[in-house]
């Protein structure tokens, strides 16, 4: 039986959950607040993926959408520090671990045929609000965008809510 990844949707079509907005704006606060100084925030484009659950999209009462980043894994390799994939085989062994779910912070996505045509690492480290009438309107302008299918969906929100729901120990189990 054959799952495919991917699905191309046409403009307009509602918002949901594994939905990939490219050159999603994304606002980035300053290191450093002062409440008495006027603040200037940095707007960033990034390629996102929609994290908040589908039927929350819906209701059309969720005001703030919840996305993470996602790269190439081309990009997500080149971005980590050389002594950690200076070599084929470290590179090799990367991947195999986001392959097997080895690294908490990020997940791996298939690619498929022209929808997706590498694969992507998706981060859940750096997460970010979008206003929902933003999003409706870069869907609204945007011909087609690519969905995330059911079951890799929710493979993607499962790996999502395991990164936030880990528990750091003060002090290992002894022995």
């Amino acid at each position: 039986m054959d799952y495919p990844w991917y699905i191309k949707l046409e403009k307009n079509t509602d918002l949901q959950q594994g939905d990939l907005i490219e050159n999603c704006p994304v606002i980035i606060p300053p290191a450093k607040l002062n409440q008495e100084e006027d603040v200037e925030f940095e707007v960033e484009l990034l390629n996102a993926v929609i994290m908040t659950q589908s039927c929350d999209l819906a209701s059309k009462q969720t005001e703030l959408v919840l996305v993470c980043p996602y790269y190439t894994l081309g990009e997500f390799l080149n971005s980590l520090p050389a002594d950690q994939s200076s070599t084929p085989k470290a590179k090799t062994k990367i991947v195999d671990n986001l392959r097997k779910g080895h690294f908490a912070a990020y997940h791996l996505l298939n690619k498929q045929d022209s929808e997706v045509p590498e694969l992507l690492v998706v981060d859940f480290k750096n997460v970010y609000g979008v206003h929902r009438k933003t999003l409706d309107e870069i869907t609204a302008q945007t011909d087609t965008r690519v969905r995330l299918l059911p079951p890799y969906r929710e493979h993607l929100s499962q790996a999502f809510a395991r990164y936030f729901m880990r528990v750091g120990l003060p002090m290992d189990i002894s022995g």
